[in-house]
């Protein structure tokens, strides 16, 4: 007696998935446009100060390498 694999017909696990995805998202709870706008700011301002801190090293090791190595 053989045995064979059943495989799921990919239009119909298409689907599937569709309407899986579809009972998530309702699950979902969605932040407020206070929300929202108040985490954007947090980003933006939290993403200037990393990239001042990081040009700030960026140039204190390039001014260092240079007067080393270069010796001016």
């Amino acid at each position: 007696m053989k045995r064979y694999a059943v495989v799921p017909r990919p239009i119909a696990s298409r689907f599937k998935f569709i309407g899986e995805t579809i009972a998530e998202l309702k699950k979902v709870v969605w932040p407020t446009r206070r929300e929202t706008m108040h985490l954007t700011y947090m980003v933006i301002i939290i993403s200037i100060a990393v990239g001042a801190i990081l040009g700030t090293l960026d140039y204190g090791f390039t001014h260092m390498v240079d007067s080393l190595l270069l010796g001016g």
